[in-house]
């Protein structure tokens, strides 16, 4: 088990406030500079794609204002995994094929200068303490209105929705797991408001109790907790 960790230098130290746009924006350009056809197995906007990566980012000293996150230097990182082996490879290829080229932004560009494959210490527990290392989306969607209901930690149905979410990729992805054993439990949990897309959403961090099978709880680990994994939310570390 491995994920990237994807380091950048910037022109200057300032950030869009809603660097999941501009994360998702790189990634889309990696894939498509790498070959179209990775490309539109990924975006193809015909079609609803569940996304099998997640990630999170270091933001060194960051200072979050309204519409900007300013940085106390000119560089950061992103940590990207996935829990496909096959497109894990690709991303890594389509990264490498992105090294020392400016990437725009307002006002601003990035660039990515190195890319590192760090190993992950396989689960073999039933019960983990994870930290969230970017924010846990869990959604319930009512396909008949298309509308949305996000939940946090200390609302009824949090854990029995985010059950929802596991048993729905594992089913899109056609991993045929158990979910019997899963639940989720808050031990140090905060509910935070994000932008998702331009839309304030709510949102969890902080510690969780984690059970289920090894094998379940080592695709979490890299594929992501949650929804909107591929957006920048659900990436989390094992701590116990």
């Amino acid at each position: 088990m491995f994920q990237f960790k994807l380091s950048f230098q910037t022109q200057n130290p300032i950030l869009p406030k809603e660097i999941d746009r501009l994360l998702v924006s790189f990634l889309k350009a990696s894939a498509q500079n790498y070959s179209q056809e990775f490309f539109e197995r990924l975006y193809d906007k015909s079609k609803s794609i569940i996304k099998g990566y997640c990630y999170s980012y270091y933001l060194p000293g960051a200072k979050f204002g309204k519409n900007k996150v300013v940085l106390n230097q000119n560089s950061f990182s992103v940590y990207f995994s996935d829990a496909d082996l096959k497109e894990s490879i690709q991303f890594f290829n389509a990264f490498k094929s992105m090294k020392f080229k400016q990437y725009p932004m307002n006002n601003n560009s990035m660039k990515l200068i190195s890319v590192i494959m760090q190993q992950k210490q396989e689960i073999t527990d039933s019960k983990i303490v994870v930290k969230m290392l970017s924010s846990l989306l869990v959604r319930r969607h009512n396909a008949e209105d298309n509308t949305d209901i996000y939940y946090t930690y200390d609302q009824d149905g949090f854990a029995s929705v985010l059950k929802e979410n596991v048993e729905f990729f594992l089913e899109k992805w056609g991993y045929p797991m158990s979910t019997e054993r899963f639940s989720i439990e808050p031990v140090k949990a905060k509910k935070i408001v994000t932008p998702v897309f331009g839309r304030n959403t709510d949102a969890n961090i902080g510690v969780y109790k984690l059970t289920g099978s090894p094998e379940l709880l080592n695709l979490l680990y890299l594929s992501g907790l949650g929804v909107r994994r591929g957006e920048g939310h659900g990436k989390f570390e094992v701590i116990l």
